[in-house]
């Protein structure tokens, strides 16, 4: 980096009292925030001049019409307004990162598949002798879709991808027209420098980047690896609980949102939009991270997963797994989510009689399945951190042999489930192997013979066997 792209701090706002210095708590509240003592205008949104000399911009997440409850939007006061921040686009190319529709006629999407985790690049033997660094992968770069699903241009379904970050964005920015981002790391902590604030982001903590939201992306410990579900459909938001009440499973307060931050740069910048599927990039001369002060609805989030409080059975059988629902992404069906954002973390079992993993099943979802540590009770070995596997709709999948007849045997006293973490994603629509995931990750080709010394048990005789 030469001197003058160098990024300087952002000047950021103060912190409410507490431990989360940096952070407002709450899931969709209206926030409001200045970096500069009367940056906000107060009590009116569009005065004829605003304070500093800023531009009053609204950043919509909704409709104009959509119900109130559902309404989402924020008013920004930047140095500049956004069209400084566009000017004439060219298409470029991110041969990684797929869009649906996207069916590849020579790879098989139907079936069980599980992946190891997708190698971290590093430098071979042969490389360090010759003195030849790898390139480096930057949050666009290192995207590696694995899954896609539904309609990006009907704003339905969503992707998988892995992440492989091993370098920082400079002076290089980016932002989704398509889609929100869920950010799950499994390894390294990144930055997201956004519009709106700072988010940092390590493992066991999750991350939601709105669509349109703008940012950079710095590794602060690398290289590093996660998840990543682009959601085309209606935002993410909290499950209803029913009859659980109003407590348990992710809490509101838990989430937090990043005080207002900017940086008043002067230096060529490139702007990389993802929209309809195809990146396109511009370039300006100026940082866009120039978000002076803002109040409303719409903005990043992140969320700690060590505070999700799991609910489960107190005496036999257990629920369904959507019972571990963390967020969910709506469809026009009701009941049958675009995407739910599924947990599955330590806690303790204490049922009677029951047979304790997920049973054998078919499902009219997708569950695409991924470990961000530990080991997962229904398979214990074979699914690693950082392990991916996809069980698409109406495909039977359920415990191995070890893991059946381990829960068909065990002593039901109480017993906790411990150093465990993974989470699915689950959708109403079939997910299509991309080429990467079908050539080109660790695929592990036995992963369908797990079931096959599965014994027949029945003789024609009464009893349990």
């Amino acid at each position: 980096m030469t001197e003058q792209s160098t990024p300087r701090p952002m000047i950021q706002a103060p912190s409410l009292p507490g431990d989360h210095e940096g952070y407002m708590p709450g899931f969709g509240n209206d926030f409001e925030t200045e970096a500069l003592p009367g940056a906000l205008p107060q009590g009116m949104n569009s005065p004829q001049k605003c304070n500093y000399g800023l531009y009053g911009e609204q950043l919509s997440g909704t409709a104009f019409t959509a119900p109130a409850h559902q309404n989402e939007r924020t008013w920004c006061y930047r140095i500049r307004p956004s069209v400084k921040h566009s000017h004439r686009y060219e298409k470029i190319d991110l041969p990684y990162w797929k869009t649906a529709p996207h069916v590849d006629p020579d790879v098989i999407s139907l079936g069980q598949y599980r992946w190891d985790p997708v190698p971290l690049p590093s430098r071979s033997s042969s490389e360090a002798v010759a003195h030849e660094e790898i390139t480096p992968l930057t949050w666009l770069t290192g995207m590696r879709t694995m899954t896609t699903a539904g309609d990006v241009n009907t704003q339905v379904g969503m992707a998988s991808h892995i992440y492989l970050v091993t370098a920082s964005m400079v002076d290089d920015y980016f932002y989704s027209a398509d889609s929100e981002l869920l950010v799950v790391p499994q390894e390294g902590r990144l930055r997201f420098y956004t519009e709106l604030g700072i988010i940092d982001l390590e493992p066991q903590e999750i991350a939601i980047l709105p669509r349109g939201l703008l940012y950079r992306v710095e590794v602060t410990d690398g290289p590093a690896r996660g998840f990543v579900c682009e959601n085309y459909g209606q935002k993410f938001e909290l499950p209803g609980r029913g009859p659980i009440g109003a407590n348990c499973m992710a809490n509101r307060r838990d989430f937090k949102t990043p005080v207002a931050a900017f940086e008043d740069r002067e230096v060529p910048s490139t702007v990389t939009i993802k929209w309809c599927g195809q990146f396109h990039s511009t370039r300006i001369g100026h940082s866009p991270l120039d978000v002076v002060a803002w109040h409303g609805n719409y903005a990043p989030v992140k969320y700690d997963l060590k505070t999700y409080c799991p609910v489960g059975a107190i005496l036999f059988d257990h629920p369904d797994p959507s019972i571990f629902t963390v967020l969910t992404a709506p469809s026009g069906q009701a009941g049958t989510a675009n995407i739910d954002f599924v947990l599955f973390r330590e806690r303790w079992m204490v049922a009677e009689d029951t047979f304790r993993p997920p049973w054998y099943h078919k499902n009219v979802m997708s569950e695409l399945m991924g470990n961000i540590y530990g080991q997962y009770d229904a398979k214990p070995q074979g699914f690693v951190p950082g392990g991916m596997s996809l069980h698409n709709m109406m495909l039977p999948h359920g415990p191995d042999r070890d893991a059946f007849e381990g829960a068909s045997n065990a002593e039901l006293a109480p017993h906790k489930l411990d150093n465990t973490m993974s989470f699915m994603f689950e959708t109403r629509f079939p997910q299509h192997l991309t080429g990467f995931a079908a050539n080109e990750a660790p695929l592990q080709d036995d992963y369908i013979d797990c079931w096959t010394s599965l014994e027949k048990k029945f003789d024609g005789t009464p009893g349990k066997k």
